[in-house]
């Protein structure tokens, strides 16, 4: 799945995407760490997984968006 990063905080590791349809979700520091990265800027695309669904959605992973 694709989404947009809107926030990240570089002390905790922690932040939102946004989904192509608008929708906010927020990712904790063990999604941001399985995706490698060092830094995050807002507005870059990235790819992310996710498990659960509805409320019970959370992100398992984030990671930047290659062609």
């Amino acid at each position: 799945m694709q989404a947009t990063s809107y926030t990240y905080d570089p002390e905790t590791r922690t932040g939102s995407v946004l989904l192509d349809d608008g929708t906010p979700v927020e990712f904790d520091a063990p999604a941001f760490d399985a995706g490698g990265l060092r830094l995050l800027r807002p507005g870059q695309r990235v790819r992310i997984e996710v498990s659960g669904e509805g409320a019970d959605q959370r992100i398992t992973l984030v990671t930047l968006q290659t062609f």
